[in-house]
Parts: C-alpha cells; sequence; structure tokens
C-alpha cells in the first residue's frame, strides 16, 4: 500500500540515530599481568576477596561477558562491573581490599551460626556441584552469599573449630529419599536451636527437647575392649600364662535385651529403660515417663525416627493420640536418616565407657552396667573424654 513507506521511513531513521552500548569488558593485559592473575587464582590462599576478584578480571580477559561471569563467580552483573571498572582504573591495587589497621574482625553470633549451619550443610543443597565443602569453596561462598564481608581460609578452619565442627570422613551407604525430607529435616533443625538457646521459641512451640531412639538388641556375649596388660610378644614375661581367650557364644539361650533411651538436649541429661521388647507399647511407656519429667503446662518434642512403633498408624493411633492429650509434639527424623538424631553419638560413650570389653553373665548385670553409668554420665556431662567422644560421633 501507498502509506507502507510514509510509516516506515521514521522508524528507519530513528533506528540509524540510536547508540550501540559498547560492550564492557577489561583491558588489553599483557602476558606478566596474565600469569599474575592465573597465581592469584590458582593459590587459594589469603583474601577471599582478592580471589574472586582476580577471577573474574581473568574470565573477562578470556572473552567471557558480564552476566556468564556473574553466573559463575554467583554474583550480580553490576558487581562484576564494578570491579572490571576499578581493575581498569587502578589495575591490580584495585583487587585487594583497603583494610585498615586494627585486630582481626570479630563475628557476630548470628554470623557464627550461620557459618556452621552452612558448613554442616552439602553444596548440592545450595544447588552446587560438589560433594563436600574445602574451605575455599566454603569461603568463597560465604563471601558471596553475604554472610561474611570477607574470612580467610585459616579465620574460617579457627572458627569451625571453635564451634566444634571438623573435617570428617563420613561413611554411609543409603541416602534419604523421603519426599518431605527438607520439611522434617528443618524442623528438627529448628528443635536443636531452641535447645540450643539459638532462638526463642515462639508461643506454642515446645521449651523442653528430647532425643528418643532404642539400643540393642543386647546380647549376652564377649566384647572386644580395651584395657591396661602385661606386655606380650618379644617382652613378654617369662613363664607368664597366656592370655585367656573370650569363651564362644555359639547358643545364646537368655534372649535379648533393649535400651529405651532419651536424650534431653537443655539440661544434657540421658534417660533410660532396658525392656525384653520394643514396641509401641513400650514406646508409649516411655513416653509417659518422659512426660512426667516436666509439668503439664510445658510443651516438650521427642525427635525419633520412622521406626514402625513410634508411628501412628490407620490401625493404631495411640502415638497421635496421646501425644495430642498431653501437650507432647513428636518429630520425625527423615527416612533413612538417622544420623539427625543427637542421641545415636551419645550411644557410641555408651558403648565406650559400659560395653566394650565386657562378658557379663545375665541381663541384670548387664542392664546394672548400663543403669550406673547413665548415672555417672549424668554426673560426669562435662568429662574431657566423655565430650570428645560424643563430639566426633555427633554430626547432627
Amino acid at each position: 500500500m501507498s502509506f507502507a513507506g510514509v510509516v516506515l521511513c521514521p522508524l528507519v531513521l530513528i533506528r540509524e540515530t540510536w547508540p550501540v552500548a559498547e560492550r564492557l569488558r577489561v583491558r588489553e593485559i599483557d602476558d606478566d599481568e596474565g600469569r599474575r592473575l592465573v597465581r592469584i587464582v590458582r593459590r587459594g590462599t589469603g583474601s577471599v576477596v582478592t580471589w574472586r576478584r582476580a577471577q573474574m578480571v581473568l574470565l573477562s580477559a578470556q572473552g567471557m561477558d558480564v552476566p556468564a561471569i556473574a553466573k559463575v563467580a554467583f554474583t550480580s552483573e553490576d558487581r562484576v562491573r564494578d570491579v572490571i571498572r576499578n581493575f581498569n582504573a587502578d589495575g591490580f591495587g584495585s583487587l585487594y581490599p583497603k583494610y585498615k589497621g586494627g585486630r582481626p574482625p570479630k563475628f557476630t553470633l548470628p554470623q557464627r551460626r550461620e557459618i556452621k549451619k552452612i558448613a554442616r550443610s552439602k553444596p548440592a543443597e545450595h544447588g552446587l556441584p560438589f560433594s563436600a565443602w574445602s574451605l575455599s569453596k566454603l569461603a568463597e561462598f560465604l563471601v558471596a552469599e553475604g554472610v561474611v564481608d570477607d574470612i580467610s581460609h585459616e579465620g574460617l578452619r579457627m572458627l569451625l573449630r571453635e564451634e566444634g565442627v571438623t573435617f570428617q570422613r563420613i561413611k554411609t551407604w543409603k541416602a534419604s529419599k523421603d519426599p518431605d525430607y527438607e520439611a522434617k529435616k528443618a524442623r528438627v533443625e529448628h528443635l536443636y536451636a531452641i535447645a540450643d538457646r539459638e532462638v526463642v521459641p515462639e508461643a506454642g512451640e515446645p521449651e523442653v527437647i528430647f532425643c528418643m531412639d532404642e539400643f540393642g538388641p543386647l546380647n549376652l556375649q564377649p566384647r572386644p575392649g580395651r584395657q591396661w596388660a602385661a606386655v606380650s610378644g618379644k617382652g613378654k614375661e617369662p613363664g607368664r600364662a597366656p592370655r585367656p581367650r573370650m569363651r564362644a557364644t555359639y547358643t545364646r539361650t537368655e534372649g535379648v535385651r533393649h535400651l529405651l533411651a532419651a536424650y534431653e538436649l537443655g539440661e544434657d541429661k540421658l534417660f533410660g529403660h532396658v525392656k525384653p521388647r520394643k514396641t509401641r507399647t513400650r514406646f508409649l511407656e516411655f513416653c509417659r515417663y518422659l512426660r512426667t519429667l516436666y509439668p503439664p503446662a510445658v510443651r516438650i518434642a521427642i525427635i525419633c525416627d520412622n521406626f514402625s512403633p513410634h508411628l501412628t498408624t490407620a490401625k493404631d493411633g495411640r502415638v497421635g493420640a496421646w501425644a495430642s492429650a498431653n501437650n507432647v509434639e513428636i518429630a520425625y527424623t527423615p527416612t533413612n536418616s538417622s544420623w539427625l538424631n543427637r542421641i545415636e553419638a551419645q550411644f557410641t560413650a555408651l558403648r565406650y565407657f559400659a560395653l566394650d570389653g565386657t562378658d557379663h553373665a545375665s541381663h541384670k548385670d548387664q542392664a546394672s552396667m548400663i543403669r550406673r553409668y547413665i548415672i555417672w554420665r549424668n554426673n560426669h556431662a562435662y568429662d574431657e573424654r566423655l565430650r570428645r567422644i560424643v563430639n566426633r560421633a555427633n554430626v547432627a
């Protein structure tokens, strides 16, 4: 049509007058500067801020655009542009943070809690393609997320050690496939935060937190352990009789027992009853005992796993009915995630102090040993050896 040309001509003129935005890139760098940037990135020590800035500049020098650099560095595009512009203006001096003199920075309590929480999580939970945190990856992530402005690798290691977090080799054979994994895990961690006095419980939330589980089966059998003994081998005393061997237990006619135990987090106390079976009836009996330890008006929470006697089912709703009637919350760990239950570390100490190296003749003797250990443990909760064993075994 005749009006088509009239309409298009102004658009063509306007398009020709639009300014073309120039792509932001780092200035031309020579070989010495390139090698210096590579050394900073590969060294992985010193300030995390310097490392991140050098990484952005190096990626820009390699031809990567700003949006792509922001994705790689887990930061905003504006931050990448600021780093590139500062490097173009001030060179390598812009890579190093301008710290003033004084003592090293002190991190606030919320910062320390967040650092500890992230360190004990898995990188995959934050969308990262790593199976475990290294100090460099963890420090970089903390800075990128804004948890801290800067932290050195050594400072991060010392902070984690002060918070009782160490790098450990964890053995596992299955991962949780619970569809409600995140919700259950978050609830258990929130209850732990209440018990650790990190958060103030809101109205209607539990004030007392128990971790509960069964330990067993308890057999009558010789258990290997450690003890002081005379030197053997080449230094053995002449004429000394050989050490007695552990007795054989091909048949065990005395049956088994089970320890129903609960660990109260706030008071750091352990409670336990030895029972012949671990049924729903026994579980409820033990829960009623825990309920009597505090007034009915005090709401308590019991953290336990998904063992069938702990659950409310279509055929047996006693657990849920009892909890609702007695101001109790039953919090379940995700499937195949019993490691979230802090009582597991207490069982490690129980095995070390009371069972290793024993050969009880009757269940009465074994139960007596366990009960006397629980009394000793509650009276010596801050025993150095006990704390060291529990802290090493505790991953929750």
